[in-house]
């Protein structure tokens, strides 16, 4: 394993994080970063479809659920000392500029030099904001909450 290899799960994650930052937190996040690093287009931004697969239960068939608009991309980020390192970039719907910053983010951060300073400075805020806004959805959503065992004695009878 090289440098440029980071373990699955740790680019997963940060992969995963960013691309369910919402727009506005990567647009104030990521071009002050990304200005003094200079990138090459392995493959400009796109905008396809793909196909939304599930599964009845959770070991059953699988079938179509419809179709959903991606945005992916893909650069390179060559240092100045080391190996190039490659960033990928996909995200829901139609949105060039949101999969660019996700493809260069993930570029930088495969760099062992850059790594914890990205992590600090853009992880971190980003991972904050999903975790608020997660908890903000479940206490929401705790207020409508029926819990059926409450039922069970009844049924008993």
């Amino acid at each position: 394993m090289t440098h440029t290899d980071p373990p699955d799960n740790g680019r997963r994650a940060w992969l995963s994080l960013l691309a369910q930052a919402p727009r506005e937190q990567l647009a104030a996040q990521a071009p002050p970063v990304l200005a003094d690093h200079g990138f090459e287009w392995l493959r400009r931004p796109e905008t396809g479809l793909v196909m939304v697969r599930a599964r009845i239960t959770n070991g059953g068939d699988r079938f179509n659920v419809g179709e959903a608009t991606v945005t992916r991309c893909v650069v390179t980020h060559r240092p100045a000392q080391g190996p190039a390192t490659a960033g990928v970039g996909w995200v829901l719907g139609r949105d060039a500029q949101r999969a660019e910053w996700i493809a260069k983010l993930d570029a930088l951060l495969q760099l062992p030099s850059l790594h914890a300073l990205l992590a600090d400075a853009v992880l971190a805020p980003l991972a904050a904001a999903l975790a608020e806004r997660r908890a903000a959805d479940a206490a929401r959503t705790a207020a409508s909450r029926v819990l059926f065992y409450t039922l069970q004695p009844e049924a008993a009878r």
